[in-house]
């Protein structure tokens, strides 16, 4: 444990991956810290429900780089392994086209070329090359500065020639189509994007790391869910001391001055600390929590000129019946890509096709689901309600059997025979259950003007005891992303004590 010497206190609002991380390592080093929760149980995106004895995980789903987990047990020579069992999930994506293409994605090298080499020979030496350009990106942006502040422009320039190297300018479609031809492939090594809500076509090339962090440390599962690895999370922030607060949503940040000094939550309980973490979203934070402060509505201000992700619909099912030939993680693309893109992205229409994410974790853990039934959810990216603002109750239920048609005609021809229980989570409840602007499912679109530097500062500039952790702050959303702003914030924040 680290010593930090008189004892200090740090309130984190939001209990998501990026709050229990940044709480774990506060608490770690001897900080008295409580994080407060306005739903009624932790995880924020990933939150959980159970149906009629089907679990069901909101997401993320797709679990990456282990070690930045669990180094957060290992701070206080613990084992993460005491209260999550994570299992390898192979393959890490099955992706498959209209026009009967498929493509198993995995770190198995031989097999993977035998994949590449269906779609098109000449493209496996371009995807060797690739690799070679996801390595010096995965180094340069993931290792060197995925757990570095960038609290000002000073070191951004001193990031700037690497950046210029690997034509950080540069979407990560392009750099993926000058190494490989096909456009199956292309789709299937630009597609990652999409899981931290970016758009292929305009994110920064430098999100090509993410083949370099599943190559070497490959796609993993929380038995149990997603859900499990909160829960183990906050067995162990609890187990170290700290104060969960569940159910009771911030209201205010008071403010002295410059300064943060506690903060105030529906119920009427007021905290005091010597500092305050926001995992909650960031508009939220400026507009709603801070407003009586003035650098905090000129921030705001500046915010809502910003870009944000687009939405998701999910539609949740239970199913008669198990399918072990539905790979734990499918992509169903759709008739377009780059049209798509601009629909949900640039447009703000709801295209009649669609992309489909199709999460299956029955097919590894048998036990979220009822004996002989499967549990599934279907994710399609949609645009976020500043460019879509309809009635989402209403055009629910038709997206909904448009998306379970659609794996019915591909994977199970009796679906909705089948269907024990179904749900819908739509852009309306991003807003109304994680207050999040827009209905955005990632906070800031991760462009590279909105990157680093450009996005929301993990120290706030005017209030120097105000920090921020998850997905709108530097390095963004995903769990390495979040776990990783963490690490960032909490340096920041014993840094102020001294």
């Amino acid at each position: 444990m680290i010593d930090t010497g008189a004892k200090r206190s740090a309130i984190i609002i939001g209990a998501g991956f990026g709050g229990l991380a940044l709480a774990i390592r506060l608490q770690s080093a001897g900080i008295e810290t409580t994080i407060v929760e306005a739903r009624d149980k932790p995880g924020g995106r990933a939150y959980v429900w159970e149906q009629d004895g089907f679990t069901f995980d909101a997401g993320p789903t797709v679990i990456t780089d282990p070690p930045c987990l669990k180094e957060l047990w290992s701070l206080t020579g613990r084992d993460m392994a005491e209260d999550v069992t994570l299992v390898p999930v192979t393959p890490f994506y099955r992706l498959s086209w209209p026009d009967g293409t498929q493509f198993d994605y995995s770190n198995d090298e031989a097999a993977l070329n035998l994949e590449i080499a269906k779609l098109n020979p000449e493209d496996v030496n371009g995807y060797a090359k690739f690799l070679e350009y996801s390595a010096g990106v995965y180094h340069e942006g993931y290792k060197k500065l995925g757990a570095t502040a960038f609290l000002d422009f000073a070191t951004m320039i001193k990031a700037a020639p690497s950046l210029a190297k690997y034509q950080a300018w540069r979407s990560v479609y392009s750099i993926v189509s000058s190494y490989v031809k096909d456009e199956h492939l292309r789709q299937a090594l630009s597609f990652h994007t999409l899981l931290v809500g970016g758009n292929p076509m305009h994110t920064s090339a430098i999100y090509a790391l993410i083949h370099k962090l599943e190559k070497d440390g490959g796609v993993w599962f929380a038995m149990g869910g997603t859900n499990r690895l909160i829960a183990g999370m906050v067995t162990h922030f609890e187990r170290l001391g700290g104060t969960l607060r569940l159910g009771d949503a911030a209201v205010n940040i008071a403010t002295v001055g410059d300064r943060a000094t506690g903060v105030t939550t529906a119920s009427g309980w007021h905290g005091d600390a010597d500092m305050v973490a926001c995992n909650g979203d960031i508009m939220h934070t400026y507009r709603d929590l801070l407003s009586g402060s003035r650098s905090a509505q000129r921030t705001r201000a500046r915010l809502e000129r910003k870009r944000y992700s687009p939405s998701l619909f999910v539609v949740h099912f239970g199913v008669k019946g198990t399918w072990p030939g539905i790979p734990h993680h499918s992509i169903l693309f759709g008739p377009r890509y780059q049209g798509l893109l601009a629909d949900i992205y640039d447009h703000g229409v709801l295209p009649q096709d669609f992309s489909l994410y199709l999460h299956h974790p029955t097919v590894t853990d048998p036990s979220m689901a009822p004996e002989g039934c499967s549990s599934f959810y279907a994710l399609a990216p949609v645009p976020h309600l500043g460019k879509f603002p309809v009635d989402w109750d209403e055009i629910a239920p038709v997206l909904e059997k448009r998306i379970l048609d659609e794996i019915g005609r591909r994977l199970i021809p009796d679906i909705h025979d089948r269907i024990v229980t179904k749900f819908s989570y739509t852009p309306k409840d991003f807003a109304g259950d994680l207050n999040a602007h827009l209905g955005s499912a990632f906070s800031l679109e991760p462009i590279l003007t909105q990157s680093a530097w450009f996005r929301v500062h993990n120290r706030d500039d005017q209030i120097p005891n105000l920090y921020f952790v998850g997905a709108g702050t530097h390095p963004g959303a995903g769990i390495p992303g979040v776990v990783g702003s963490a690490k960032a914030t909490a340096a920041l924040m014993m840094e102020g004590m001294r």
